[in-house]
């Protein structure tokens, strides 16, 4: 049975995560520990870093059940390569 993909809002970015893809290497917990709380219900705060900070971290998932979109005003920008 597949889980749902979860979907985390901030200003300048947008976060999604596929818990069917993680292979639970925690380095999204260890790149950015204040927005990534496994202790946490809503564990994906990306409000809690600037956009670029998450994006870098978002980046170093081996798995790719991390991702990203960058926003603006204007809406949804694209997503990063």
């Amino acid at each position: 049975m597949s889980k749902r993909l979860q979907t985390y809002d901030a200003p300048g970015i947008s976060v999604t995560f596929d818990p069917d893809r993680c292979q639970h290497t925690a380095r999204c917990l260890a790149a950015l520990p204040r927005v990534f709380d496994v202790t946490r219900s809503r564990w994906i705060r990306p409000e809690l870093a600037t956009a670029g900070a998450v994006a870098a971290a978002i980046e170093q998932c081996p798995s790719g059940a991390l991702q990203y979109a960058l926003t603006n005003a204007e809406g949804p920008g694209k997503p990063a390569v």
